[in-house]
């Protein structure tokens, strides 16, 4: 009993360290008084007055229900930096409220976490599925006058759709697996995104119409039904009490390399205790192996249908090393030295699965790529 009152009193002040900002904290040209304009996001504002903008919650002194349920912050909003003592803190000014009638802002216009164009897309699609998952889906098995590639505009014949109730559809063709640098253990599968369409005829061969396109379209893409419209969440940028460590195992779109602003895969979700808005660092782990694996198809691990029926692909050879100006040495082992991983950059968590994760690219001062570090920040 006595051991789990010392655990209890430990896991505490675990939760509890550190979540106080004091002036060192701040940015040293920190306003004392900021107007919230449209456009802002709680990012862009924690930047503004915080060196590090994931310790906004610590600016507002918020416990963990409110970092899902925060407090909205809208447009006209006077946010006021309260700097007396050595903690500083945040408060909205109702000074000049008035007990008189007004409009309530809608929480629809409230200030998002980080910009709602980058992540929105995201928000209702699969993105990751089981090997099988989308093999029960309705598919596409054929296309008008035999057309190899559709697009936008174009007219194809789905299996599976005989009495259904829905009419819009998005399209997905299983991508590439997701596999953990570190334990080699499969994650799951991109599912990725190519369309919309719509039934223009329904029949035990459905007839339908491809609304948008933003890939190609084949014969054997699989079909979901557009689920409802979702709200933007809520979320508050902070970093994870647990101590996480990962790999970014993808990005979106099948680059090696991206940048700000850019969707990518974590090796970690929610049974590693990643939630919606947490931060973390991106580090570059200099010993990793990261030119070898650009050699890959320009489909990736798998062609245009998911199978292995990728295009061959014949790297170029990289002349000029060779010349006299370049001292010919032995390469560098792995395992020679243990260098240390190099911080460059930030992400953000902003949708969870089980075992992987998708967050957005805040920072980089280099190019972010495939099998980096995540940890806390």
């Amino acid at each position: 009993m006595k051991k789990a009152i010392i655990s209890l009193i430990f896991l505490l002040s675990l939760s509890t360290q550190g979540f106080t900002a004091t002036t060192g904290d701040l940015q040293p040209n920190a306003p004392d008084r900021y107007v919230v304009v449209p456009g802002d996001t709680l990012w862009g504002i924690a930047t503004k007055f915080l060196k590090d903008p994931w310790r906004w919650p610590e600016l507002w002194k918020m416990n963990q229900s409110q970092l899902r349920n925060p407090h909205r912050i809208y447009p006209g909003d006077v946010l006021v930096l309260d700097r007396r003592g050595t903690q500083v803190t945040m408060r909205l000014d109702t000074s000049r409220m008035s007990p008189r009638a007004r409009i309530e802002p809608r929480d629809a216009d409230a200030i998002h976490a980080i910009p709602p164009s980058a992540i929105e897309p995201f928000l209702s699609r699969p993105l990751v599925v089981s090997e099988k998952e989308l093999d029960s889906a309705p598919e596409i098995v054929a296309t008008q006058e035999d057309r190899v590639v559709l697009g936008a505009g174009s007219v194809a014949y789905v299996k599976g759709l005989a009495g259904s109730k829905v009419s819009r559809f998005q399209i997905f063709r299983r991508g590439d697996p997701l596999i953990d640098p570190e334990t080699n253990q499969k994650l799951g599968y991109v599912a990725v995104y190519l369309g919309e369409a719509e039934i223009s005829r329904p029949g035990e061969i459905t007839t339908v119409s491809i609304t948008k396109a933003v890939q190609e379209v084949y014969r054997g893409d699989r079909l979901l039904p557009v689920p409802p419209d979702k709200p933007m969440f809520g979320y508050v940028p902070h970093a994870p009490q647990a101590q996480v460590r990962g790999r970014v195992v993808s990005t979106y779109g099948g680059l090696w390399e991206t940048g700000p602003l850019a969707i990518v895969v974590l090796s970690k979700g929610s049974r590693d205790g990643l939630e919606i808005g947490h931060v973390l660092a991106l580090h570059r782990d200099l010993r990793s192996a990261r030119y070898a694996e650009r050699t890959e198809p320009l489909f990736g691990r798998s062609g245009p249908t998911g199978k292995d029926d990728r295009i061959p692909y014949v790297p170029a050879e990289l002349g000029g090393r060779d010349s006299p100006l370049f001292e010919t040495t032995a390469p560098l082992k792995p395992s020679e030295f243990a260098l240390p991983a190099e911080r460059y950059g930030l992400v953000m968590v902003f949708r969870v699965f089980d075992r992987a994760s998708y967050a957005l690219v805040m920072q980089a001062t280099r190019p972010v790529a495939v099998a980096d570090i995540i940890a806390n920040p």
